[in-house]
């Protein structure tokens, strides 16, 4: 597999009698683009400062790029860019000045050329001489990122990067960090509740749940590994529950109305049951199977609570 460019062995953080990371382990890929989801409050935040060096670990490891974090701080950060929350601007100055001033903050010799390219790729190339105290939310947010991304990083941190943004605006985002992966060769860690989005963007991922990691692996091999969510349009729903009475299925139905019954089972089994309902003269007009990380995520965190 390629080379690791985030490391992390028993990673500890506790405030007195609260342990919001608990020996989290986790691993990321050059070329990834990792999501870190989990319930709210179940350490996310922490973990992301810790690994921009913003909190102290209580324990364990952070290596980057190879290199220990506390031991390489500066030149681990310096390729590194990172949203954490809401990022702070100059609200009286324009987008351009913002990213003219951080350029000199950060010592890095930015063009014009090289602000008006990032303000392009976050979609505020026509606002660049705007004052920032008139922008949305959502304007921020993308400004916000442009200062991630200002430096070239090889590494990109995002906390929940799609906040405040409208649905084109979200799209905007996630074709953003599809061009920063797929056609620049970033490595993107990105944080997000819009399951969805991680779903369509990312490769790898993990789940942690009160502090502790609750799986970890590729997207596609995590959903193929559970059952699909099928929706069975028949002529009669009770009678076809009836039927599956004392079958392998019985307990495979999870709703059912008048002409629908909603089952979890594997994807060989749909022909099967298709099959044994027609056999027995239930109707079936139709079979949509559905498999979502938003389905799967609920599943693990409500399995790791009990």
């Amino acid at each position: 597999m390629n080379d690791r460019i985030i490391e992390v062995q028993g990673l500890t953080k506790r405030f007195k009698e609260l342990t919001a990371v608990d020996n989290l382990e986790l691993n990321v890929y050059r070329g990834d683009v990792f999501g870190f989801l989990g319930p709210n409050g179940a350490g996310k935040s922490t973990t992301i400062r810790m690994l921009l060096s913003l909190i102290k670990p209580s324990g364990g490891n952070i290596s980057i790029f190879g290199m220990q974090l506390h031991k390489h701080r500066n030149e681990i950060l310096r390729r590194i860019g990172a949203i954490v929350e809401k990022p702070d601007f100059y609200l009286y100055l324009s987008a351009y000045k913002n990213l003219e001033i951080l350029g000199k903050i950060i010592g890095t010799d930015v063009s014009n050329k090289r602000i008006m390219e990032i303000l392009e790729m976050v979609g505020l190339s026509k606002r660049y001489k705007s004052k920032v105290k008139t922008f949305s939310h959502g304007m921020k947010q993308r400004l916000g990122l442009a200062q991630a991304l200002l430096h070239d990083p090889e590494l990109i941190i995002l906390d929940e990067p799609t906040t405040g943004l409208d649905p084109q605006g979200i799209k905007e985002i996630r074709d953003l960090i599809i061009h920063l992966s797929k056609d620049l060769g970033k490595t993107i860690f990105l944080s997000s509740h819009i399951l969805k989005e991680v779903e369509i963007i990312a490769s790898r991922m993990i789940i942690i749940n009160k502090g502790k990691t609750v799986v970890e692996g590729t997207v596609s091999e995590l959903l193929e590994a559970q059952n699909l969510k099928v929706n069975i349009e028949v002529d009669n729903a009770d009678s076809a529950k009836q039927i599956m009475l004392n079958t392998k299925w019985e307990k495979c139905i999870s709703a059912s109305t008048n002409n629908n019954l909603e089952v979890e089972i594997n994807k060989e089994e749909i022909a099967e049951l298709n099959r044994y309902l027609v056999e027995r003269n239930i109707n079936v007009s139709s079979i949509i199977p559905t498999r979502s990380l938003e389905d799967y995520f609920l599943k693990i965190t409500e399995e790791s609570e009990k």
